[in-house]
């Protein structure tokens, strides 16, 4: 039987980029919690991960798909530095034609590289679980994985982004979201239908149930003072953007700022999991 564990505890962090807090909730009806989050202050690693596919399933799919992409960055890492390949990256594992441990330090595409490749072994690994458990294409347990990678102190920030695990910047006293929902309903919105919309929770893609994925990559320039905040759709689902920019701008703390959010969540009825991680930006 698989017992949930939150990855990452609940203090503040001090990363290179600035102070990160994180906190999660089963919240008001779901059972168990299926949702996880996870913050590295050596890889400069923040994401969230919001898994599917039933009790344990969905907690298994959230927590492996975070540890998958934080080993497979450490790899890198480890790689440039004459080390041998980790045991849990298999031999033949091999998504692309190129060395997907490449030299991030030097250049942009390089970071994109490793971070495109890193999201697609998270996927395998879960994919192949879920073929080894006869689940069709398409089917099995699986997860949306958003965040923010900063691969060398002082350089830029990579974001990466598959499913409606959200990323908002909250900037001079204005929120913006930086993720687009990979799903039917957003679709749909941008195509202009007013009518007959679909679920706002029918994902286009995730992490899992099928053998490729297509990551949303995207590089971010921070500004001090800029407050991120990273959240699964128990929060953005429940809590309009006007109510999560009143309280982002009434910060004064990141645990106390994080503990309303999820509070607000709940007061709107959540019937989902609710995440949310903050990062204060110093730099």
């Amino acid at each position: 039987m698989y017992v949930w564990k939150q990855l990452s505890p609940s203090v503040q962090q001090q990363l290179d980029l600035g102070i990160a807090f994180g906190m999660t909730d089963v919240g008001n009806v779901r059972p168990s919690n299926e949702d996880n989050f996870y913050i590295d202050r050596e890889l400069g690693l923040l994401a969230v991960a919001d898994g599917m596919g039933g009790h344990e399933a969905g907690e298994v799919a959230s927590s492996d798909a975070l540890i998958s992409l934080a080993h497979f960055i450490r790899a890198s890492a480890a790689r440039e530095h004459g080390e041998p390949m980790p045991d849990f990256v298999p031999s033949n594992y091999d998504p692309a034609l190129t060395d997907p441990f490449v030299d991030w330090n030097q250049t942009t595409s390089a970071a994109m590289t490793t971070l495109h490749h890193a999201v697609e072994f998270a996927n395998q690994r879960m994919y192949q679980i879920n073929r080894g458990n006869r689940r069709a294409e398409g089917g099995g347990m699986g997860t949306t994985l958003t965040g923010i990678w900063q691969p060398v102190p002082d350089g830029p920030q990579f974001v990466f982004h598959v499913g409606d695990t959200r990323l908002y910047r909250f900037r001079h006293g204005h929120l913006t979201q930086l993720t687009r929902d990979q799903t039917m309903y957003q679709r749909a919105i941008e195509a202009g239908v007013v009518h007959n919309l679909p679920g706002r929770n029918l994902l286009l893609q995730a992490l899992g149930p099928s053998s490729g994925v297509q990551p949303e990559l995207q590089m971010q320039t921070t500004e001090p003072g800029d407050l991120y905040l990273l959240c699964s759709d128990g929060l953005h689902g429940a809590c309009p953007d006007e109510q999560i920019a009143a309280l982002l701008a009434a910060s004064t703390d990141l645990e106390t700022t994080c503990a309303e959010l999820i509070d607000a969540a709940k007061r709107n009825r959540s019937r989902d999991n609710i995440t949310v991680v903050l990062l204060q930006c110093t730099q």
